[in-house]
C-alpha cells in the first residue's frame, strides 16, 4: 500500500485537466462566486491526501477511497480521476466512507470485513481497476460547485457525472432537517444520503465534495 501511496501522491501532484468534461445539469451554474469573491484552487485530492491514507480503525473517513484513486492512476495514469487534482476546475464529489464501501462488500460477498485493508484488498480482487474507475467517476459532478445550501434547493435535479451516460437525481426529503437523498441508476437497492456531519468539505473552492452514506451504483450490481 505504501506504493500506492506513493503513486497517488505523483500522479495527483502532476494531474491536468481532463479536456472536454463538462456538466449539463441543472444546476450547473447555480453556486457562481460573486465579484467579490472568487472560489480558491485547492484541489479535492489535496484534501485527500491531507487526511491520509493510512487504513486505520476509523470506518467514517475515506482511506478505502483514497486508495481506490492511487490503484486507478497507478494502472492508467491518463484515467479521468485525475481532474480530482486539478482545483481550476469546478466540480463536486459525492465522497462514499469506509463503512460506505464495507456495505458494498457485504451486500455483494456477504462478507463482513473486519479491518479496511482486507475490505480494500477483497474489493479491487472483486471489481477489477476499470469497474472501480467506473464507480468513482459516477461520483463526480463536473463543471458545478454545488454546496449543502443549493442542494437543498435542488430537489428533482438530474446531476450528470463524469461517467460518459451516467446521471444521479436529487431528492430533497426534508428541507428542515437537511435530508438529501441521490437517487442512482440501482434500482434494487438504498440509495445513499449525504451525510449532515460531512458537508461542504473543501467549502470555499472550485471543488467541493460531500459525505455520502453508501456508495452509488452506475448499474444494476
Amino acid at each position: 500500500m505504501r506504493k500506492i501511496s506513493r503513486r497517488l501522491t505523483r500522479s495527483l501532484a502532476t494531474a491536468l485537466v481532463v479536456a472536454g468534461v463538462v456538466v449539463t445539469s441543472a444546476v450547473a451554474t447555480t453556486t457562481q462566486a460573486s465579484a467579490h469573491h472568487q472560489p480558491g484552487s485547492r484541489s479535492l485530492a489535496t484534501v485527500l491526501a491531507a487526511d491520509g491514507d493510512t487504513f486505520d480503525h476509523n470506518w467514517n473517513d475515506y482511506d478505502v477511497l483514497t486508495n481506490a484513486v492511487g490503484a486507478v492512476l497507478a494502472a492508467k495514469p491518463n484515467s479521468p480521476v485525475k481532474v480530482l487534482a486539478n482545483g481550476n476546475v469546478p466540480l463536486t464529489a459525492f465522497l462514499p466512507s469506509d463503512r460506505a464501501f464495507r456495505l458494498l462488500a457485504k451486500d455483494l460477498t456477504g462478507k463482513w470485513y473486519k479491518s479496511e485493508s482486507a475490505l480494500f484488498t477483497g474489493l479491487a480482487g472483486l471489481l477489477g481497476v476499470d469497474t472501480i474507475e467506473a464507480v468513482l467517476l459516477y461520483h463526480v459532478i463536473p463543471g458545478a460547485t454545488i454546496d449543502s445550501r443549493t442542494a437543498l434547493r435542488s430537489d428533482g435535479a438530474t446531476l450528470k457525472t463524469a461517467l460518459p451516460g451516467g446521471s444521479i437525481r436529487v431528492d430533497v426529503i426534508s428541507k428542515r432537517f437537511r435530508i438529501v437523498r441521490l437517487i442512482d441508476a440501482d434500482p434494487n437497492d438504498r440509495n445513499p444520503r449525504l451525510n449532515r456531519c460531512a458537508l461542504d468539505i473543501n467549502k470555499g473552492n472550485k471543488q467541493i465534495a460531500h459525505g455520502i452514506t453508501l456508495v452509488l451504483r452506475p448499474l444494476d450490481i
